[in-house]
């Protein structure tokens, strides 16, 4: 909904199987399951990201200030409502459980998602005349933009989660029963077990906090380059 037309390929392209009940198979690919896996990041944090950005215009909030009503409001909207929420069942059922097993998944791509989406937000609307009014369209082109270049700066960053099984690839998760039927006949895709328990197997490398520390370094990063576009 926030890119248009190019976020409806994307979604066509690595979440819309072509015949139903084959989605377990459609996804398998790494490469699909991560993309799913960044699309609902951006979906999510967009949801609160954009509300930041709303609530900032309305109030006068401008700059770091900005940033850091965006970050929150993005962070908690993903983490809370779609991650854990939508992801309880991968959990046992367990909120709380969800809660815990996806905060670093949520906080390593959120910072990356914010590294591409600021400095690409500050550095056209400090080029565009009414970028910053929400009832222009031109407000929503530019924050459509940021979450675009959020979006491929989150990728990377989501492939390695999914691939050490610390975020979900966009698999089903389907009750017993219908399990076995959308099975019959065929056997189970190699990725579909890490979908059903995150966090499972062997020690990610790099270690999570030399990532976690990598994500804040590109936020850091992205931040100060936002600022000094700006000035420019």
């Amino acid at each position: 909904a926030y890119t248009g037309v190019i976020g409806a390929f994307l979604y066509v392209l690595g979440c819309r199987e072509p015949l139903p009940g084959l989605h377990e198979r459609y996804v398998a690919a790494r490469w699909r399951q991560t993309l799913g896996s960044t699309m609902h990041c951006v979906a999510g944090d967009g949801v609160g990201i954009l509300a930041g950005a709303v609530l900032s215009s309305v109030f006068g909030v401008a700059g770091m200030v900005e940033v850091v009503v965006e970050y929150i409001l993005g962070f908690a909207f993903g983490w809370t409502i779609f991650q854990a929420l939508f992801m309880r069942d991968m959990a046992g059922g367990s909120y709380l459980r969800a809660l815990k097993s996806t905060f670093v998944a949520e906080l390593l791509s959120m910072n990356l998602l914010m590294a591409g989406m600021v400095p690409t937000v500050m550095a056209l609307k400090s080029r565009i005349p009414f970028a910053g009014d929400p009832a222009s369209p031109r407000f929503w082109f530019v924050m459509s933009m940021g979450l675009l270049v959020g979006f491929i700066f989150a990728y990377p960053m989501n492939w390695w989660l999914v691939a050490h099984h610390l975020k979900h690839g966009m698999m089903t998760v389907r009750p017993a029963a219908a399990a076995a039927g959308a099975h019959a006949g065929m056997d189970a895709g190699p990725h579909a077990a890490p979908a059903m328990s995150m966090g499972s197997g062997e020690a990610p490398w790099p270690p999570i906090p030399v990532m976690t520390l990598l994500s804040f370094l590109a936020l850091a990063a992205g931040v100060a380059i936002a600022f000094l576009l700006r000035a420019t």
